[in-house]
C-alpha cells in the first residue's frame, strides 16, 4: 500500500512512486474519481490492496493511439470500462438527440469520451500493444455481454466481447472476480486459458471444453433474424442470472463460440465491509480542479451506500443483469465508521444526503430459500404481490440510521434512494409501522421521490411493478403521517411513458390520476430501451420474454410525444398534443372546461363554437324582427 493518495494518471506520478511498470492500467470513459460510489475507483483499490501497481487512464484522448501507450506496456493487463454508464446512454437522450451535459466528466463537458467507448478503447490498445491481455468490466460491457438489441443503431449487435477483440470479459459486481484474475495472470497462466472463473464470459473454437454445466445455448444468427428467438435466448440469460442456480450459456458464432461461466457469488457482509474501508480520497482527482470537477461526486460526496442487488425486479431496470437479484449489506459498524469518516471532512456541513442503494429500504435476501437454492427463476418477489415467503423487516434498517443520528456532527440523515413501498407496506412486524413513522418524521427533505411508474394494470404487469391500489395505500398513509407530524412534505412519483403495453388509453388514464392528485410532474421519463433488460426485448420483439404474448408497443415517434404530453397536460406547450391524443382516443369528453377535463378547447375550436352558437340566436332574432315589421305591415293596411 502506498497509503491514501490518488492512483498514478501519468507516467511523472508512476515514477514518482518508485514503478517502473504498472501491472494493470485501468482506461475509464469518466473522469478519476476516487469515492466508493464509483465502480472503477473500488476495482482499482481492491487490486492495489492485493499488493498491484495500478494505473488509471481516465478519459484517453482516443483519436489516436498516444494515450495509451502513456504508462508503457502494463506488466498483466489493461483493464477496460466505458464508465459508471453505457456511453451511448451518456450521450444520447431517448429522442436519440446528442446530450449537451455530461455528469462524468470535468465541469459537465461533453464529447471526452467516444460512442460505444468500450469498442473504440480496445481497438486503439490493440494497434499499441497487440498481446498485452483486455479484460473487460464495467456497465457497458456487463450489459452486452450476449448478442444484443441496439436502440441506437435499430439492430441486433453480436457480444461486446466479439466486437470489441478483448480477450475475456466479467459481468456483475466484479471485485472477486477480477481478484481470481489477477491472481491466475500473476501465476502465469494466459488469459486465454483462464475459462473457468464465475462471472466472467469467454471466447473459444466450437468443440472447446465448458467447466460448467451449461443452462441453455443459441446461434447468433437466429437470435439477430428471428425475433421470437431473441425473446426465447433472453429469458434463459434471466432464468441463469443467479450465483446458486445459474448455469454456463452458450452463444454460437460461427465455428467459434461464446461462454458465460456461472455468476460470481455476491460479496458476504464482511467482504463487503472490507470494500468499502478501503483507502478512497472520496473526491476527484485533484487535476480538474481548475476544471470545474466533476458534477457525479456532488450527489454522492455525503451518501452511504449500505446495499447491493435488488430484489424489486422491474422489467425496465438493469440490475438484475448487473448487481443480481440477491440482496448483500454492510454490517451497521462499517456504515456508521464511514459516516463518522464523512463527518470529518473539511466541507461537511452536518447532512448525510442519502443511506440507500439500488433499493434504499433492503437489507438482506428476500427470503431463506433465496440463500440455500437462489432466487427464484420463473417469478417475483414483490410483484404482482409480496411472495407468501417475503421476508420484510426494517428492524435493522432502523437502527442503522439511529446510530448514524448518534454521531455528534451529524445534523440531519436523509433518505434520497427509492424506497420500495410495496416492500415497506408488506412488513406487518412492529418496524414496518415504525419505519414509516421515522422515515416522515426524521429523513425527508421536503419530498420523497417513490416509482409508481404507471397506474394501468396491463403496464404495471408488463413492467413487474404491483397493483396501482398499493401506490394509492402507501400514498394516503403517507399524507396522514406528514399531517400528523405538523409537515408540509410532497411525494414526487417517477412515472414513464410509452413503456411497453402502454396505449394512448393507458396515458389517458394515468393523466386523469395526475389531476387527480393535483400534481404538476416537471420531469417524465420517456421509456428508454437500454441493454439487459427485459422491457427492451419488448420493445424490439413485441413479445414478453417470459411468456411469448404478444406485446403492444407505441413506437411512432408522435404517439410517443403524446403519451409524454398527457403526463404534462398542465404545461401549455403540450395542449395541442394532448387534444389530438384525445381526440384520437375518442376521449373528447376530456376537452373542455370542467375538473375532469385534461385541457381547454383550442382558440380555433372556441371561436368556431362561439360562431355556430351565435348562427340560431341570429335567426331567432331576425324571425322576431321579421314578424315585427309584418304585423306593422298589416296594422298600416
Amino acid at each position: 500500500m502506498e497509503g491514501k493518495m490518488f492512483l498514478p494518471t501519468t507516467k511523472k506520478e508512476m515514477n514518482e512512486r518508485g514503478w517502473e511498470q504498472a501491472d494493470f492500467v485501468y482506461v475509464c470513459g469518466d473522469a478519476y474519481v476516487d469515492h466508493p460510489s464509483f465502480g472503477a475507483a473500488i476495482i482499482t483499490r481492491v487490486l492495489e490492496d492485493m499488493g498491484f501497481n495500478v494505473a488509471f487512464l481516465a478519459q484517453p484522448d482516443f483519436h489516436s493511439v498516444n494515450d495509451f501507450k502513456r504508462f508503457g506496456e502494463p506488466r498483466l493487463g489493461f483493464l477496460v470500462s466505458a464508465g459508471n454508464i453505457d456511453s451511448m446512454v451518456a450521450h444520447y437522450t431517448v429522442a436519440k438527440r446528442k446530450r449537451n451535459y455530461d455528469y462524468y466528466s470535468p465541469n459537465g463537458k461533453t464529447g471526452l469520451r467516444p460512442d460505444r467507448a468500450t469498442l473504440v478503447y480496445c481497438k486503439k490498445i490493440r494497434e499499441a500493444y497487440p498481446d498485452v491481455p483486455v479484460i473487460l468490466g464495467g456497465l457497458e460491457a456487463s450489459l452486452r455481454r450476449f448478442g444484443h438489441y441496439d436502440y441506437w443503431d435499430d439492430t441486433v449487435m453480436k457480444s461486446i466481447l466479439i466486437d470489441s477483440g478483448a480477450d475475456i470479459l466479467t459481468y456483475g459486481m466484479g471485485e472477486n472476480i477480477l481478484r481470481r484474475i489477477a491472481q491466475l495472470l500473476e501465476k502465469g497462466v494466459p488469459v486465454k486459458k483462464i475459462r473457468d472463473v464465475r462471472g466472467t464470459v469467454w471466447v473459444g473454437n466450437k468443440d472447446d471444453k465448458v467447466h460448467y454445466e451449461i443452462g441453455g445455448t443459441w446461434d447468433f444468427a437466429d437470435v439477430k433474424n428471428n425475433k421470437r428467438e431473441y425473446a426465447k435466448a433472453f429469458a434463459l440469460q434471466y432464468k441463469n442470472q443467479d450465483s446458486v442456480s445459474g448455469k454456463a450459456l452458450v452463444e454460437y458464432y460461427g465455428d467459434k463460440k461464446l461462454v458465460q461461466n456461472p455468476p460470481m457469488e455476491p460479496l458476504t457482509r464482511e467482504e463487503l465491509d472490507e470494500v468499502y474501508n478501503l483507502p478512497y480520497m472520496r473526491d476527484y482527482h485533484f487535476s480538474y480542479k481548475d476544471k470545474g470537477g466533476v458534477p457525479a461526486i456532488e450527489e454522492v460526496k455525503f451518501s452511504l451506500t449500505h446495499n447491493r442487488g435488488c430484489f424489486g425486479g422491474c422489467n425496465f431496470c438493469a440490475l438484475a443483469f448487473h448487481q443480481g437479484r440477491s440482496v448483500r449489506s454492510r454490517s451497521i459498524e462499517s456504515v456508521v465508521s464511514e459516516a463518522k469518516l464523512l463527518t470529518e471532512l473539511p466541507d461537511f456541513k452536518g447532512y448525510i444526503n442519502d443511506v440507500g442503494g439500488p433499493t434504499a429500504n433492503f437489507r438482506g435476501p428476500a427470503c431463506e430459500k433465496q440463500l440455500k437454492s437462489g432466487v427464484c427463476a420463473d417469478k417475483k418477489c414483490l410483484a404482482p404481490s409480496p411472495c407468501k415467503n417475503l421476508k420484510a423487516d426494517h428492524s435493522e434498517y432502523i437502527e442503522l440510521l439511529y446510530q448514524i443520528e448518534k454521531l455528534p456532527k451529524v445534523k440531519k440523515v436523509f433518505i434520497r434512494s427509492g424506497i420500495r413501498f410495496d416492500y415497506l407496506l408488506a412488513d406487518k412486524s412492529p418496524s414496518g409501522n415504525a419505519f414509516f413513522k421515522k422515515l416522515v418524521k426524521d429523513h425527508v427533505s421536503g419530498q420523497l421521490k417513490v416509482a409508481p411508474e404507471h397506474c394501468s394494470p396491463n403496464v404495471l404487469k408488463l413492467m413487474g411493478k404491483p397493483e396501482f391500489s398499493v401506490y394509492e395505500k402507501f400514498r394516503n398513509r403517507y399524507f396522514e403521517l406528514t399531517k400528523s407530524f405538523n409537515k408540509e412534505q410532497y411525494l414526487v412519483p417517477y412515472l414513464m411513458s410509452s413503456h411497453p403495453g402502454s396505449r394512448l388509453q393507458d396515458a389517458i388514464k394515468l393523466s386523469e390520476f395526475i389531476k387527480k392528485w393535483n400534481y404538476n410532474p416537471e420531469q417524465v421519463q420517456d421509456f428508454y430501451p437500454t441493454p439487459g433488460t427485459a422491457s427492451t426485448v419488448m420493445f424490439y420483439t413485441g413479445l414478453d420474454p417470459f411468456t411469448l404474448n404478444e406485446v403492444y408497443v407505441p413506437r411512432s415517434p408522435e404517439e410517443k410525444r403524446m403519451q409524454r404530453a398527457l403526463l404534462q397536460c398542465r404545461d401549455p406547450k403540450n395542449a395541442e398534443l394532448v387534444r389530438k391524443a384525445l381526440i384520437k382516443a375518442k376521449r373528447e369528453d376530456l376537452i373542455g372546461y370542467s375538473k375532469n377535463c385534461l385541457v381547454a378547447p383550442s382558440y380555433k375550436d372556441r371561436v368556431e363554437k362561439a360562431r355556430q352558437g351565435a348562427k340560431p340566436n341570429n335567426r331567432k332574432n331576425n324571425s322576431k324582427q321579421n314578424n315585427k315589421m309584418k304585423s306593422k305591415r298589416n296594422n298600416k293596411r
